[in-house]
């Protein structure tokens, strides 16, 4: 699938963004972290077909265990918007939930094995 320009926004529309990247083939992950907040995200893509076009400032930080990846989340309703990734930080993936005329829960998302990913301690 060629990549498409997808454009989302968290919950409360303090973050908007675009990227480059198909929504397909969709994914989620059963790690402790992915398996808490239920996302279903996109193919994985480079950082320079991220944009965000406002509310860089909203976004806010959150990291655990090996501290490779980086999940960004709106610091005013919560929302995962992306992350970094961890399995290969120069790969990046959106949450689907954000974007707009995409039905992520329609997509066929299988379920990538992160809890047997190796950890510094149990999470």
């Amino acid at each position: 699938m060629n990549p498409t320009t997808l454009k989302g926004a968290c919950h409360c529309g303090a973050v908007t963004f675009e990227v480059d990247t198909p929504p397909e083939p969709a994914v989620r992950c059963n790690c402790s972290f992915c398996r808490r907040r239920g996302a279903v995200m996109s193919a994985p893509f480079v950082k320079e077909k991220l944009r965000i076009l406002s509310g860089e400032d909203e976004l806010t930080l959150y990291q655990f265990n090996t501290q490779v990846a980086k999940h960004f989340f709106c610091k005013r309703c919560g929302i995962y918007t992306f992350h970094q990734t961890r399995s290969n930080p120069d790969e990046w993936r959106v949450n689907l939930g954000c974007i707009d005329d995409v039905d992520a829960y329609s997509l066929d998302a299988p379920v990538k094995d992160g809890a047997s990913s190796p950890v510094v301690k149990p999470a």
